[in-house]
């Protein structure tokens, strides 16, 4: 996609382009059993959703930036995004290539049809009647537009919509698909053994006669429009650069259209007409397939409750201590806990919330919640403990993207019920995950801490794969108190030696340890940095790590999604080597790991090398000080760094090949390998 020769540094957003390929790839892999590749589809097809709505959106807000800015910043809006609708364009091609020619002849295969309304038998007619009538034509809101006169169109964002033609070539309808209220998918059983299931928009599309009866209809598109979400320009540019762009952007339009998906069987002449309506440009027309929304797999019935179609289940492990230990704060006393999940349970984190809402000793619990579930027993183990009499303070992030509304609503019932609740700093998100717990034993205050990579939420757990600590290490926890002060407003600086806490010392730790490994290389001594991540983008530390490369220190990389360094590069990084596990779940651990002459060093923690992460955002990056946890750490990276089943090698050309298996290598599919080791080390 980029040339090598343009800069030092891929463009973040068309590197991530590439990681999204990773995931139409595993749409592809008949390794993988069908329903799941029709997930991966699904998960394709929401990432890309989101992409339009957060990074093309603040691309075209760049385009209204003065040329003098955006030459200073290098910023080539216009460039940028040709390139990305270009590569986009190619992955919806390869996606409707695996899901015509692939998904859908399997389903068959296996007595599953999704049925059109150009092969509904006449029996399906008759239950399509039906089911229209009775459940769909409710919810339909037609619009109907008169070319002749002037009209205003609003289409909501994401939601599904036909837009309709008519004999009379001066009217335009546009009929919203009612997936909300009706499912998107529809069972019509009445073969044996066999099962046939149409899309609501089938439906719809047959039935389109009645809601129209006095007109000839000559077109029935699939359309969908994506509106931008809020602009994070902090995301990227910071200081006077950033508020410039915001005297320059002046006024913004809330939610302004970035996408428009519609059926590339659409007339050109109607295009026309659809993009004047809701004033778009050529590039804003995104061409597809006869069906949009395909995030709607997700919940794709399976009639045949067939386990072959699924991942074979894999119950999650008991953790050895905590599992038999009925006093948690003993355990952890005696020494760290570490918790890696989905392998292991949620729970083990709800039951010590609870524990501690429950103990008499236990006097204050602190907590920073990124993405609040829904309902969830840890949150109702601190409303218990806020009707037990312990103070809580409960540190909200209202700027998580997406789930602002929810976190702000459990920031008020918390508040409701006497919680200590604090919300987002302006420009800096509280993106550490986090939580600390006093308990008065005998004339010691004692604090147990609860470091992790993932947030605090049970159903994310399941599908993340993150780490966690539990410690009562007085090092650790004093800094982590200082954090919490800092939050609440009593302290300035964390004041912090082992802990490394974005904004205040995170950039600076990484550097000296960086710098540490090249001074070791240069003088002969093995120097290696092995790290794994969900980003890399801050160009300070991908510079220095071209450094280092040059110097001779061995780079090993894991990194799930984009990254802006460009690997094996002679002269450049030629000693960096990136690989990218997609499998089952989603990799969201980060893990450094320093040679140090050595006596090697190991931290994890919230934070990627990204500059949002390193500057303006609170995160916690902790030492792994227990030898055993940190041998565990590096037995789960090592088996990591060796897939050689799911790994794709981040290459300079970006061509995102598997890992290739040499003649009689065992078969490392790393996510069951960690399920393997972690079973066989905790067995009870």
């Amino acid at each position: 996609m980029q040339q090598l020769n343009e800069d030092r540094f891929r463009h973040r957003d068309l590197n991530w382009l590439s990681f999204n390929e990773r995931v139409l790839q595993e749409a592809a892999d008949k390794i993988n059993p069908l329903y799941e590749r029709m997930k991966f589809l699904a998960i394709f097809s929401s990432n890309l959703d989101e992409y339009f709505r957060v990074r093309v959106s603040q691309l075209r807000q760049m385009k209204r930036v003065k040329k003098s800015i955006r030459k200073k910043l290098a910023l080539r809006p216009s460039k940028i995004t040709k390139q990305i609708i270009q590569e986009v364009k190619k992955q919806q091609n390869d996606f409707g290539d695996i899901y015509h020619n692939h998904i859908i002849p399997e389903l068959a295969e296996n007595g599953i049809h999704i049925r059109d309304a150009e092969h509904y038998s006449d029996t399906h007619k008759k239950f399509v009647d039906s089911f229209f009538n009775n459940k769909v034509e409710k919810h339909i809101k037609p619009i109907v537009l008169d070319l002749e006169n002037e009209n205003e169109l609003f289409l909501e964002n994401s939601v599904l919509y036909f837009l309709i033609t008519f004999k009379n070539e001066n009217k335009l309808a546009v009929i919203n698909i009612p997936v909300e209220d009706c499912g998107r998918f529809v069972m019509m059983d009445d073969v044996q053994d066999e099962h046939n299931i149409t899309y609501l928009d089938e439906i719809v599309r047959h039935e389109a006669f009645k809601i129209f009866p006095e007109d000839d209809i000559t077109g029935i598109y699939e359309i969908k429009l994506s509106r931008d979400a809020e602009l994070y320009i902090d995301d990227i540019y910071e200081g006077v650069l950033a508020e410039k762009i915001y005297i320059s952007l002046k006024q913004r339009t809330e939610g302004q259209p970035t996408r428009l998906l519609y059926d590339a069987k659409m007339p050109k002449e109607v295009q026309k007409k659809i993009r004047k309506l809701l004033k778009l440009g050529k590039i804003d027309m995104m061409p597809g397939g006869q069906y949009h929304n395909f995030k709607d797999f997700f919940s794709f019935p399976d009639p045949t409750n067939n386990k072959k179609l699924h991942f074979k289940e894999l119950p999650a492990l008991p953790h050895k201590t905590l599992d038999k230990s009925k006093d948690y704060f003993k355990a952890i006393a005696e020494k760290d806990q570490s918790l890696h999940f989905p392998y292991m349970s949620f729970s083990y984190v709800e039951k010590f919330v609870d524990m501690a809402a429950e103990d008499k000793d236990v006097t204050e619990i602190s907590i920073s919640l990124y993405r609040v579930a829904d309902e969830s027993e840890l949150t109702n183990s601190l409303m218990k403990a806020l009707k037990n009499g312990k103070r809580v303070t409960v540190f909200v992030e209202a700027k998580a993207r997406f789930d602002e509304e929810n976190n702000i609503s459990w920031g008020r019932k918390f508040e409701e019920k006497g919680a200590n609740v604090i919300y987002s700093f302006p420009k800096v998100k509280v993106h550490s995950k986090i939580m600390l717990i006093s308990r008065q034993e005998g004339d010691e205050n004692v604090k147990y801490a609860y470091i992790g990579t993932g947030n605090f939420n049970a159903e994310t757990s399941a599908i993340y794969c993150d780490h966690a600590i539990f410690t009562a290490n007085k090092n650790i926890t004093k800094e982590l108190y200082r954090l919490f002060k800092v939050l609440e407003g009593e302290l300035i600086i964390p004041r912090e030696k082992n802990l490394l806490i974005s904004p205040f010392s995170t950039r600076q730790e990484f550097t000296k340890l960086i710098y540490n490994e090249i001074e070791n290389a240069r003088e002969g001594k093995k120097a290696k940095i092995t790290a794994k991540m969900n980003s890399l983008e801050d160009e300070d530390i991908i510079e220095l790590l071209y450094k280092a490369s040059n110097a001779g220190v061995e780079i090993r990389m894991l990194i799930r999604g984009f990254t802006c360094l460009i690997p094996g590069v002679k002269d450049l990084s030629e000693n960096i080597y990136i690989t990218s596990v997609v499998d089952r779940f989603l990799e969201h651990g980060r893990i450094y790991l320093f040679e140090n002459g050595g006596d090697d060093l190991m931290f994890y923690g919230s934070a990627d090398w990204m500059n949002r992460n390193l500057d303006r955002r609170i995160e916690v990056i902790s030492p792994v000080l227990d030898d055993d946890i940190k041998q565990e750490f590096k037995d789960i990276l090592d088996i990591q760094l060796n897939d050689n089943v799911k790994a794709r090698i981040q290459d300079p050309e970006e061509t995102n090949k598997y890992v290739q298996r040499e003649e009689g290598e065992k078969e490392i599919r790393s996510q069951y390998s960690i399920y393997e080791y972690l079973k066989k080390k905790h067995a009870t």
